[in-house]
This record gives structure tokens, C-alpha cells and sequence, in this order.
């Protein structure tokens, strides 16, 4: 199988607000590609950088250094934007509008015909969970039914990637969850989706990788699997008997000795039963083992600390 093609690319991208001794920048030299039927969550604090990148993305801000750019061309041309599904962290919608007529204007934009969306309006908002609410106006929507209606604008037309920005704002539990569904389904079928959320859930759910930025700067950015890793800790208390010595390859570890007894912290689950095997057959006692889990957001804050700034994180 081929290489996968890069769908955005970034590289040693800066994007300032103001002028003079107002400036400020939001994006200080961040590099990222998100390839062919990726799912990349991109997560960080207010004030991040993380919508400053996204509109980026979309052509409604310029860089001040480095280039952006979607399917291989330049951001904000007419060609990208039809291939890109895009949901605002803020959508203002007409309130006199009903829910139908707003489909049926992102439809046309995009170049549907009549015919393909009185198909698929309906087959749409039963997706998002919006079923039966085609003829009402949207001065009568809930934020979270307006964030659903959002979603479906965004996927009306059979996009190639879509971008959302923060993208559960609004929506309840039970919102998120059919959010996440519809979703997974979408990824399934080979789409591309950046999107910048709060919600670290979703990003466990549905990413396949993750960039976490702060201060307009990436902290890191690795596969999903690998940055469940370090959110499981296992300890184990033990003892060498008399006449038995530490195996090396523990010892490699460094476990932390008190007196008698030796305790060790590990992340990963393979190494763990390997070391407490290794235990056991060099004699060792083993007084206790426990285990504790980390959340994501607690990572990221660890994170954002270790880089210097700990008012940030809070």
C-alpha cells in the first residue's frame, strides 16, 4: 500500500494580531501534517492558538512566516474549500431561518443540485439527531440543537476532510455521545477530520493521533496509543531475599530503595509483567503491586507545567 497523501500541511507557521507594541502572537512556529483518513485531535487552553490555526487553515487569516496548506494548494482557494467541511467555534445562524433552508443554502453553495438535497436533508438531520426539525425556525434552537444543525452544514455535501472548531461546544452528554457515533461512522469511511475540542474524551474516542498546543506552541504530538501510555502507572513493593541480588535489568530501572525494600513505578503494561516475572524467579518478595490511572487532561497539564508555565495550566 501506498504512502498516504498529506491532506494539511504546516510548517514553521506564525500568525500575529495587532500592530506595534499591540502584537501579539498566536502561533509561534508550529509544524504538523495530517494525512489521507487521519482523525487528529487538536486540544489546548483558551488562548492556545488553536482557532487562530484553524482559520488559518481556512484562508481567513494570513501567516506572518511559514506555509499552510490543504490538498496540496494554497490555503483559502475555491477548489479547498469545496473539498473541506467546516464547522466555526461560533456559528451565527439567521434566526427567521428554518432549519431546512439553512441545509438547503450550505448545499448550494457547495454545488448540490435540488434533487440531491431533498435526499439527503432529511437522511441529514436524522443523523445529527435533529430529526422532524427541518420546518423550524432557528430562532427556536437550542445552542446544542444549533451546534447539531452545525454539524450537519458541515457534512452536507460528502466533504473529503472536515475541520471543526471546538467541537462539542454546546452539546450535553447525551449530544456529545450521538456526536461521537456519528462521528466514528464518518472516520470509518475513510474521511479526514482535524478538529480542536475541550472535551478530552472525544479525543481518546475518535483520534488516531493527537497535537497539544500552548501558547501558540506545540507540547506534544504523538499517536493516541502512545499517549495512553504514560496515563497507566503500576508500583510494586518488594524485597530481594538473602543471597539473591537485584536483576540487572530492574536494577536498569531504578527503583526507589527504602531499607529493605525496594518500590518501582512503571507505565507500561508489557514491562510490568516482565519485571514482576523477573522478580519472581530471582527470588524476590513481592509485599504489594497497585495500579492507578491518569486522565488525558491531567497529562496535558502535567505537561504545560513541565514546559515553564504553570499559570497557564491552571
Amino acid at each position: 500500500m501506498g504512502e498516504k497523501r498529506p491532506i494539511v500541511e504546516a510548517k514553521d507557521l506564525v500568525v500575529e494580531y495587532g500592530k506595534g507594541s499591540r502584537k501579539v502572537r498566536a502561533v509561534d512556529g508550529i509544524s504538523f501534517n495530517v494525512t489521507e483518513g487521519e482523525c487528529v485531535g487538536f486540544i489546548g487552553a483558551n488562548g492556545a492558538g488553536k482557532s487562530t490555526t484553524i482559520k488559518t487553515l481556512m484562508g481567513f487569516l494570513f501567516p506572518v512566516s511559514g506555509t499552510v496548506r490543504m490538498f496540496g494548494e494554497d490555503c483559502g482557494t475555491v477548489e479547498s474549500r469545496r473539498r473541506i467541511g467546516y464547522l466555526p467555534e461560533v456559528a451565527l445562524y439567521y434566526p427567521f431561518m428554518k432549519a431546512r433552508e439553512l441545509l438547503e443554502l450550505y448545499g448550494g453553495l457547495q454545488g448540490m443540485t435540488k434533487h440531491e438535497l431533498r435526499e439527503r436533508i432529511p437522511e441529514l438531520l436524522n443523523l445529527v439527531g435533529l430529526q422532524g426539525k427541518g420546518e423550524i425556525l432557528l430562532r427556536n434552537f437550542s445552542k446544542g440543537m444549533q451546534q447539531r444543525l452545525g454539524i450537519a452544514q458541515a457534512i452536507i455535501s460528502h466533504p473529503e476532510a472536515l475541520i471543526f472548531d471546538e467541537l462539542s461546544s454546546g452539546l450535553d452528554p447525551v449530544g456529545r455521545h450521538d456526536l461521537r457515533r456519528v462521528l466514528l461512522d464518518i472516520k470509518n469511511s475513510g474521511k479526514t477530520i482535524f478538529f480542536s475540542s475541550h472535551e478530552l474524551t472525544e479525543v481518546e474516542t475518535l483520534c488516531d493521533r493527537v497535537i497539544m498546543i500552548h501558547e501558540g506552541r506545540i507540547v506534544t504530538e504523538a499517536p493516541v496509543s502512545d499517549l495512553m501510555k504514560p496515563l497507566n502507572l503500576f508500583e510494586i513493593v518488594f524485597s530481594m531475599q538473602d543471597g539473591n541480588t537485584l536483576p540487572e535489568s530492574v536494577e536498569r530501572l531504578g527503583p526507589a530503595r527504602d531499607g529493605n525494600q525496594y518500590r518501582l513505578s512503571i507505565n507500561d503494561v508489557e514491562l510490568y509483567s516482565r519485571v514482576v516475572h523477573e522478580l519472581s524467579q530471582a527470588g524476590a518478595a513481592i509485599h504489594s503491586t497497585s495500579s492507578k490511572s491518569r486522565s488525558l487532561e491531567e497529562y496535558f497539564i502535567e505537561l504545560v507545567k513541565s514546559s515553564g508555565n504553570e499559570e497557564g495550566a491552571a
